[in-house]
C-alpha cells in the first residue's frame, strides 16, 4: 500500500489564505489519515472508497462523530499528550479525544480568536461556565484557561456562582471602558440577568449552547433577545465547537457562524449520508478541521444546519436519537 508522508506541520495548516490552499491541504490530510488512522481506513474500507481515487474535497468520505465514543481515532503513534472528553449525563458514554500535539489545539484557538476579534491582550476575558468547571476533561475550559492566561488581565478569570462579584466586575470594567468577553454557558447567563440588570453594550457575550438539564431548551431568537436586553448589548455571539474538533467556529450575532481559515462545514443529505446537498438546505453538518492532523480531519456531526450563500452557516438543532451535548445545540 502506498505510504503517504507525514511531513505537514502547523505552519501549512495555520498559514492557509485561499479555497484552492484549503482543498489541496485536505486532500493531502485525508490522504495521510485514510493510511495512518487504523479506524478511519477501516471505514473508508467498508464504504468501498480508494483513498488513492479521491481527488475533490467533496468526495472525502465523513467519519461519524460517534466514533470516538467507542475507538480510539488517531493518526499519530506519537505519545498522547491530553485527553478531552465529552460531556454527558450520569451513564451516557463520553466521547473521548486523544490529543497528541497539545500545541495545535492552542495556535487554533488563539489563531481564531485573532482572527475574528483581534490581539487577545486587548481584552479582560471573562467565564461563567459553571458546568464545564464542575468535570474534568473539557476542551473548553483549556482553551478559556488559556486564553485568561494570555489576556494578562488581572480582572480576567471565572466566577462560579458568585453573581455579586461578576457584577462588581462588569461595572467596573464598563467604567474603564476596557475591551471584554464574557463567555458563558446558557443556563448561566440567563441565571445573572434574572438577578441583575446591565447596560454594557461595548461587551461581548458569548454564549457556548445548552441548558445542561438546568432549564427549559429555547429557540435562539428567544434566548438571544432576553440576553441582548439584559446585558444591554445589540448582539449575542455564540462559540460552536466540540470535544471531537481542535478548532472553533464564531457567530458574531444572528446565530450565523464563520469558520477559521482552515476549517470548513459541508451539507449531508439526512436520507442519504454519504452525499452532499447545495448551499440553503437543511441537512446533517459535516465539518472539516484541518487543525486535527493527527486524529481525524473529516468529522459527520449530528448537528442539523445549512449554510448561506456567504459560505456562513447556521446551526439549527439536533437529529431525533442524537446524545445531548453541549456545544451550540439550540433549535430554531
Amino acid at each position: 500500500m502506498y505510504f503517504y508522508p507525514v511531513n505537514l506541520t502547523a505552519k501549512d495548516i495555520f498559514s492557509i489564505k485561499s479555497t484552492d490552499e484549503f482543498n489541496s491541504l485536505a486532500l493531502n490530510i485525508f490522504k495521510l489519515q485514510a493510511q495512518n488512522c487504523n479506524v478511519y481506513r477501516e471505514y473508508i474500507f467498508h464504504l468501498g472508497v480508494d483513498a488513492e481515487e479521491v481527488t475533490e474535497v467533496t468526495q472525502i468520505p465523513f467519519l461519524p462523530i460517534s466514533f470516538f465514543k467507542s475507538h480510539s481515532i488517531l493518526s499519530s503513534t506519537d505519545p498522547v499528550e491530553i485527553t478531552f472528553s465529552s460531556s454527558g449525563t450520569t451513564g451516557m458514554v463520553q466521547s473521548s479525544h486523544h490529543v497528541t500535539d497539545v500545541k495545535l489545539y492552542e495556535q487554533s484557538y488563539l489563531q481564531a480568536f485573532a482572527q475574528f476579534y483581534g490581539d487577545i491582550t486587548e481584552y479582560c476575558f471573562l467565564a461563567l461556565l459553571p458546568s464545564y468547571q464542575q468535570r474534568s476533561g473539557s476542551s473548553l475550559i483549556y482553551m478559556v484557561n488559556d486564553l485568561i492566561e494570555k489576556s494578562r488581565h488581572p480582572q480576567s478569570g471565572y466566577f462560579l456562582y458568585n453573581h455579586d462579584e461578576l457584577l462588581k466586575t462588569l461595572l467596573d470594567l464598563k467604567s474603564k471602558k476596557q475591551k471584554t468577553v464574557l463567555i458563558g454557558v446558557t443556563y448561566a447567563l440567563l441565571d445573572f440577568i434574572e438577578q441583575f440588570d446591565i447596560d454594557f453594550p461595548e461587551l461581548i457575550v458569548m454564549e457556548t449552547g445548552g441548558m445542561k438539564g438546568k432549564r427549559k431548551e429555547m429557540v435562539r431568537e428567544e434566548l438571544h433577545e432576553q440576553l441582548t436586553e439584559g446585558f444591554g448589548v445589540k448582539a449575542i455571539h455564540s462559540e460552536y465547537g466540540m470535544t471531537e474538533l481542535l478548532s472553533q467556529a464564531y457567530s458574531l450575532g444572528n446565530g450565523v457562524f464563520n469558520c477559521p481559515n482552515w476549517m470548513q462545514v459541508l451539507i449531508r443529505d439526512t436520507n442519504d449520508p454519504l452525499s452532499l446537498i447545495e448551499n440553503g438546505r437543511t441537512g446533517g453538518i459535516n465539518v472539516i478541521d484541518l487543525a486535527n492532523l493527527n486524529s481525524c480531519s473529516f468529522i459527520a456531526t449530528q448537528d442539523l444546519g445549512r449554510i448561506n450563500p456567504d459560505q456562513r452557516f447556521e446551526v439549527l438543532g439536533r437529529f431525533d436519537n442524537a446524545d445531548i451535548r453541549g456545544c451550540n445545540l439550540l433549535v430554531q
